[in-house]
């Protein structure tokens, strides 16, 4: 899927100026690791929406709106199943929907790929997030959201996403690039990984590129610098690439750099690494 970055991201002012349009939905997809913390404490998406949020916006968990008969983290539902839960949040075909978090651009994108792969089309995310839009002095509403049911229609487009035996194939193969967002030293085994069960180190033939490389202050590097570090990272101009993180939320922030640079057929691995690496009957290796 090629893209530009002015169809994804909208500003802060773009939604303010629309925010009482029935037709323009904010969508807060915070979700956030054990390891982040605000004040001392370990933070949590849906009581930080219920303590501020963007006025008439909705809380999308992705926790909750998940594969919940798999044992692996917020793995994309069914049809069914995603098509209820965004008619219980209110979320309808004929929505623009606005994706933010509050990390600026952490947990958002994967949202946004989840609204996309369900067959959403009109959906964007906020640059720079909820602290762009608190810096900016704009208004933030408490409590849980309330909306009334709405009819959403899922497509799965399955050219986004890339399971277990594609990704195999893919390296065996050699025709696919395979890239991990998570950090280098994940990657190379140096550091533990956060989830009991899982091995430390990196499927063999994958390559390294960690999504925090793509982000400065809460939003995508400009495009020039991501095609630099891409380059540099060894993506080929056109190559079809398979992203893989800890378990498909940063993965998808390397899907949408290299969407909105050029690349056409670009997939997320949704298991990512807390399949590979707690599968014992497949290959990890360690080092650079």
């Amino acid at each position: 899927m090629l893209l530009r970055r002015d169809e994804v991201f909208v500003s802060t002012d773009w939604l303010a100026e629309r925010l009482e349009s029935p037709d323009v939905l904010p969508v807060d997809g915070s979700w956030y690791l054990p390891a982040m913390l605000r004040d001392g404490e370990p933070r949590n998406g849906r009581r930080e929406f219920d303590e501020g949020h963007i006025p008439g916006a909705v809380y999308f968990d992705i926790d909750a709106i998940s594969d919940q008969a798999s044992d692996l983290p917020h793995m994309m539902p069914s049809q069914v199943a995603f098509a209820s839960a965004m008619r219980k949040l209110g979320v309808s075909d004929g929505h623009t929907l606005v994706v933010y978090d509050g990390l600026g651009l952490f947990s958002a994108p994967r949202v946004w790929w989840m609204l996309r792969a369900m067959g959403a089309r009109r959906v964007h995310l906020l640059d720079g997030g909820l602290p762009a839009w608190t810096e900016a002095g704009l208004p933030l509403q408490a409590g849980p959201s309330a909306r009334t049911a709405s009819h959403f229609s899922a497509r799965f487009d399955a050219s986004l996403v890339a399971d277990l035996a594609t990704v195999e194939k893919a390296l065996a193969a050699k025709d696919v690039a395979v890239f991990d967002a998570r950090p280098h030293e994940r990657f190379t085994g140096d550091a533990p990984e956060p989830r009991p069960g899982v091995r430390a180190g990196h499927m063999p033939g994958a390559r390294s590129l960690a999504f925090t490389q793509l982000i400065e202050d809460g939003r995508l590097k400009p495009d020039d610098e991501l095609r630099a570090i891409l380059a540099e990272s060894g993506v080929k101009d056109g190559e079809p690439v398979i992203t893989s993180c800890g378990s498909g939320v940063s993965a998808v922030t390397l899907a949408l750099a290299l969407m909105i640079t050029g690349h056409r057929d670009v997939r997320v691995y949704d298991g990512s690494w807390a399949e590979w690496g707690s599968r014992e009957d497949l290959p990890v290796q360690t080092g650079p």
